[in-house]
């Protein structure tokens, strides 16, 4: 929600045929019902706001509130949200969801910050139920210079990987967002 036009970018994108759009930094229940109206089917928050959860599950939107520590991925949960955004991400990423998920084996946990092509595929085997690429995926000078190529060669490899990680007794695929 703080990217410019991004309402009207969701308003486009949603109308693809095969796209499952959503809505980032969703901070209030104002901006759930915008992002709703342009298009988007998940919501996701750098912070737990029940409000915005309890809008997400009466109107079938998918919510992923940010959350850092354990108490704050339960809190999340026992609200109702689907999913539970790691933000920002731990120096030891995928040792703290590895531990986290050792008492708390049924949360999804998401993380966003700190996930990169090149250690997605230890956030995986750790138990990350996806992943976010942000940052790494939106190379700041590729964005300047308008090298969008680079940008979809970067997303494709990243796809590829956590493709070929698989899940043999998953019960879902993992999730793959780019978002900014």
């Amino acid at each position: 929600m703080t990217t410019p036009d991004c309402l009207e970018h969701i308003r486009v994108l949603s109308e693809r045929h095969g796209l499952l759009v959503g809505a980032g930094t969703v901070l209030t229940v104002e901006d759930a019902k915008e992002a709703m109206a342009a298009g988007a089917k998940f919501l996701v928050s750098p912070c737990t706001d029940a409000q915005i959860i309890t809008f997400c599950r009466q109107h079938d939107l998918v919510s992923i509130p940010g959350t850092l520590t354990p108490t704050e991925m339960m809190t999340a949960h026992r609200a109702g949200a689907d999913i539970v955004k790691l933000f920002p991400g731990p120096a030891n990423g995928p040792d703290f969801v590895k531990a986290v998920r050792g008492p708390l084996p049924f949360l999804r946990i998401f993380p966003t910050s700190g996930v990169t092509e090149e250690n997605c595929e230890q956030w995986l085997a750790a138990g990350a139920f996806g992943l976010g690429f942000v940052a790494s995926l939106f190379d700041a000078d590729d964005l300047r210079l308008r090298r969008f190529e680079a940008i979809r060669a970067r997303a494709a490899r990243m796809v590829g990987k956590v493709q070929a990680f698989g899940r043999p007794n998953a019960t879902s695929t993992p999730a793959v967002v780019a978002s900014s």
